[in-house]
């Protein structure tokens, strides 16, 4: 178990630091250097979370085999194509002294807490195995592994989107893949746009012909994250700008974040308070608040990966390249990767100077991804703890290395800003999110200069908001790029929450956190309710009950909601009556493939169909048999098996299902290692964005200079002990959305860092 009170010595400590922990476990670390805090952080960061950090540095290094075995072995060879770990070499070499100081002083307090334990982390025990030292290059390995996070689903997108090229002609590849929707909420306009209905493809679809060719899958739509938005400091009651943040991300136990306070004397000697999320393996606040800017991310969904076609001569290298020719040698290098319990397995990587070679089929496609590149990973977000005003912070954020995210900003004099956060690839053109054919005039060779991103400071109407949708109505947004959008729903939801009232204090910013009202839907609830008339219902009781639900129904995606349950049940038969078959047929190319990877924004698509009583299968007379066949496969499949419509209340599906690592291999582990089981509000498509592996993996609000009455919540807890008390503290309320402090509480317990 950790150590929480006493005193300890720190190998290379200049000077005293003291460790007060809170009823939560939440630590406030105090000191006069701020290297001496990055060895108490990595020493607690260790204590609580050390096996969670060695996930993190081996999957992105695709070494997780040496741990769990053969089971590890393709999710390893996915990741080692990308030679994270020597690329982390690459970026310890090129930072700064302070920096690598920094790296050097967390990482000798990692080693340090690790062995400062009486016994192994309980991981290790199981798994028979001991851990292995911690090295700075594994701090940047951690942060390589967010690239993973953010970033890797466009390579699934564009080769889905390659797949749905080769199976539509024009004129139905551009219908289903629309560049922007009425939903969209572009941060620098008030209202969302004037988008005429596209006119349908001359000819209909061949997967769409008959029911019979449709093959539905479980009800999920791709499952976007994050949220972020600030208002001027005219619209709050501090006078300060204030800002909410919820990083949406796979929840599991323990959480990604690690929360902490750092207190320390800052280059003019004036004391600096420092509070928020940690990101174990690393020594920075990743968000938060430091007493004059408080900053926050969403996933920008941008342009910053090309998957470039290659021929057969540029694979087998048998010549080097010639004017004209998309020949040329490539290097081929072998990856070893070590197998517990059996010998090494040798990966063979073909590199190109595009990157990696990555065969598809028969298809080969060298990956061009801005992770690949120098500029992809440095420690700049660490200066944003020393910003003084949101102008400063944006221009720490232009110059990060992080996986590029929309960056919102407040500062203690009442302005916010918003910019792109992390390398900013020059196009050369807009992308079509296709597959690159000609490389040299379709990818990019270089970045944008901080003064080229995009910015906006404190918009005339005073309120900021991203959400993963498209950021910008204008030129800028092709600087950003990219195909992956979120539909903008949530983005949409939020902005008008922002709007409906004047002024806000934390409770109002954590009820938009806690919007579960599901406007995205509220179309098909419409629809289903206009197909279901008199002549409809006449004979059909089944019908007559599903339309009293639905129209009793009070809009929200609450975890009581049979209506939601029943209206979502309806789009999705719908999807996969539209787009079913398509499915199947993308699959056959690519095992992941579907319509909705390829283009996140279906629903807009479904509802110009929809408006248009279009794709009506050949053994249905016309639209109206069309919908009641809809409606009574939902009445189906709902009361399959004795259950009644009643029944069917959306926590019964949304249950969370959040968990250690391990019980997906131990499964009798769950009694000690996971959550219970609890029906959940929200959805896919509004702000409180929840389902049962993934959601806020932090809800934070925060006014700066006024941390004393902000907010934060946090699944699980602090430690990744079953047996400590901070195992779930504080998860209960994330789960009921209780305002609970933003600052660590009262000191329960103090720990003493000597030199």
């Amino acid at each position: 178990m950790p150590i929480l009170d006493g005193s300890v010595q720190g190998e290379g400590l200049s000077a005293k630091v003291t460790i007060d922990r809170d009823a939560l476990g939440v630590p406030t670390i105090s000191g006069s250097d701020r290297a001496d805090l990055a060895y108490a952080t990595g020493f607690l960061h260790a204590q609580d979370r050390f096996f969670q950090m060695d996930l993190l540095r081996r999957s992105a290094a695709g070494e997780l085999a040496e741990l769990f075995g053969p089971v590890a072995l393709d999710l390893d060879r996915r990741q080692r194509l990308h030679q994270f770990r020597m690329r982390s070499l690459v970026v310890l070499a090129a930072a700064s002294p302070d920096e690598r100081r920094l790296i050097e002083s967390y990482t000798r307090g990692v080693n340090d807490g690790l062995n400062a334990l009486s016994a192994r982390p309980f991981e290790y025990l199981l798994l028979r195995a001991a851990p292995v030292p911690w090295r700075p290059e594994d701090s940047v390995l951690v942060a390589y592994s967010m690239y993973f996070e953010l970033q890797y689903d466009e390579l699934e997108s564009v080769l889905a989107r390659a797949a749905l090229r080769d199976h539509t002609p024009d004129d139905m590849f551009r219908f289903l893949l629309p560049d922007v929707s009425h939903w969209d909420a572009p941060l620098d306009q008030t209202t969302s746009p004037i988008v005429p209905m596209p006119g349908l493809p001359t000819a209909k679809p061949s997967w769409s012909l008959s029911l019979a060719r449709s093959d539905p899958q479980p009800d999920e739509n791709p499952v976007a994250g994050s949220n972020s938005w600030a208002v001027i400091g005219a619209h709050t009651r501090q006078r300060a700008a204030m800002l909410a943040n919820d990083m949406h991300l796979g929840l599991r136990l323990p959480n990604i974040w690690y929360r902490l306070s750092l207190v320390y004397p800052d280059a003019s000697g004036k004391m600096r308070r420092v509070t928020g999320a940690s990101l174990p393996g690393t020594p920075a606040v990743i968000v938060g608040s430091n007493g004059r800017v408080a900053w926050g991310f969403t996933n920008s969904s941008g342009h910053y990966l090309d998957l470039i076609s290659l021929d057969g001569n540029t694979v087998d290298g048998v010549r080097p390249r010639e004017a004209g020719s998309s020949s040329e040698t490539v290097a081929r290098q072998i990856e070893s990767i070590k197998v517990k319990g059996e010998a090494q397995v040798d990966l063979p990587i073909v590199v190109t100077r595009w990157g990696p070679v990555m065969a598809v089929g028969n298809k080969n496609y060298a990956i061009h991804w801005a992770a690949h590149d120098p500029n992809a990973i440095n420690l700049h977000l660490l200066r944003m703890e020393d910003a003084d005003n949101v102008t400063a912070a944006v221009k720490i954020g232009q110059t990060s290395g992080i996986p590029t995210q929309n960056l919102i900003v407040a500062d203690l004099d009442g302005h916010i800003g918003w910019t792109l956060a992390g390398p900013l690839p020059k196009h050369p053109a807009p992308s079509d999110g296709l597959p690159v054919s000609e490389p040299d005039n379709h990818t990019w060779s270089e970045y944008l200069a901080p003064d080229e991103y995009p910015v906006r400071y404190d918009p005339s109407y005073g309120r900021l908001w991203t959400a993963n949708s498209r950021q910008l109505s204008d030129k800028d947004q092709d600087k950003i790029g990219g195909r992956d959008a979120d539909l903008g729903a949530r983005a949409s939801q939020i902005r008008d929450d922002l709007f409906m009232r004047d002024r806000f204090d934390e409770n109002a910013f954590l009820a938009i956190q806690r919007d579960d009202r599901a406007l995205w839907i509220d179309f098909w609830r419409r629809l289903l309710i206009d197909a279901l008339d008199d002549a409809a219902l006449d004979g059909h009781p089944q019908r007559a009950k599903l339309k009293q639900l639905v129209t009793e129904w009070n809009g929200r995606a609450d975890p009581d909601a049979v209506g939601y349950s029943l209206v979502r049940s309806f789009y999705q038969s719908m999807y996969d009556a539209w787009f079913g078959g398509l499915d199947a047929e993308l699959r056959q190319v690519h095992p992941r493939a579907s319509y909705r990877v390829a283009n996140r924004r279906a629903e807009a698509v479904m509802e110009t169909l929809a408006e248009r009583h279009a794709w009506i299968p050949s053994e249905i007379s016309d639209w109206r048999a069309f919908l009641l066949n809809r409606v009574d496969l939902v009445i189906t499949k709902t009361t399959r098996d004795g259950a009644q419509l009643q029944d069917a209340r959306w926590g019964t599906t949304n249950t969370s299902r959040i968990a250690h690592p391990l019980v997906r291999s131990l499964p009798w582990l769950r009694t000690w290692l996971a959550v219970p089981p609890v029906g959940l509000p929200g959805d896919v498509n509004m702000p409180l964005v929840q389902a049962p592996e993934f959601g806020a993996s932090e809800r934070m609000v925060v006014a700066p200079g006024h941390e004393d009455t902000g907010i934060f919540h946090m699944p699980g807890g602090q430690s990744g002990h079953p047996l400590s008390p901070f195992f779930l503290a504080g998860h209960e309320a994330w789960v009921r959305g209780d305002p609970t402090p933003f600052l660590p509480g009262p000191t329960v317990h103090q720990m003493i860092m000597q030199p």
